[in-house]
């Protein structure tokens, strides 16, 4: 199988989907991801393939108790400003589509003839302290980065070694599922100590290898679970020039 096709939520979902969120999936008119690679937002013209789209975007939707998270086969809008302000939550359909024509990546491999599916989820507000991401190479965990980037998270050092565990008997359990040996994966730790998937990501550039750093390494060798340092406290006198 190729290994791009698999990353493909709706690809992987099926022999997944009791170990990630629960997903439903509403295949894309070719006008309509022509309308996504052009960036155009929802219109009011029944006839129109947007208005077609969002139709079935709704039926799916108010099977969803709350907002959604609204996303397409291979990326999400994380770039748009919805993302940025309310994480990507949205309520209607119509604001579900114009987030995503919004959106730049989305637009682009739209463009690429990448994207065949709108993927809905339930909402979830997730604890930045449970995203990680793990680099999965020739079929063992080589190593476990924390997520979220902009801060270090005192609680984490102590339970990294039980996360690190946790995730690597999760590799093992769901090795077998995977064609592809070797990619990223996101992650997330639920309250009960569960992991969910999130999402699969490709080996290498554009994806980031986050606190790893770089991509030139020993992955045979595994990293463990590396975290954000803790901060280095500055005394004395410090003198700023511009």
């Amino acid at each position: 199988m190729d290994s791009a096709n698999f990353l493909k939520t709706p690809v992987w979902y099926p022999a997944l989907a009791n170990r990630t969120f629960l997903t439903s999936f509403v295949k894309l008119r070719s006008e309509a991801v022509k309308a996504l690679a052009d960036g155009i937002k929802y219109d009011e013209n029944p006839d129109s393939p947007i208005a077609q789209t969002i139709n079935e975007l709704r039926i799916a939707m108010n099977a969803v108790p709350g907002n959604s998270f609204v996303f397409t086969d291979c990326c999400a809008p994380t770039d748009t400003e919805r993302f940025l302000n309310k994480n990507g939550a949205v309520f209607s359909a119509e604001s579900a589509w114009n987030n995503l024509a919004q959106s730049f990546k989305v637009r682009e491999n739209a463009a690429a003839g990448k994207i065949e599916h709108i993927c809905i989820r339930p909402f979830r507000r997730m604890n930045r302290t449970r995203e990680f991401r793990l680099f999965i190479y020739e079929g063992q965990l080589s190593a476990m980065s924390q997520y979220y980037l902009i801060r270090h998270f005192r609680r984490l050092e102590g339970v990294k070694e039980a996360y690190w565990e946790k995730a690597k008997k999760f590799i093992d359990e769901i090795i077998w599922l995977l064609p592809v040996k070797t990619l990223v994966m996101d992650i997330y730790f639920t309250s009960d100590n569960e992991i969910l998937i999130i999402d699969l990501n490709p080996w290498g550039e554009p994806t980031e290898p986050l606190m790893l750093d770089s991509w030139d390494r020993d992955w045979n060798t595994p990293a463990g679970i590396v975290l954000m340092p803790v901060p280095i406290p500055i005394s004395g006198d410090v003198n700023i020039s511009f």
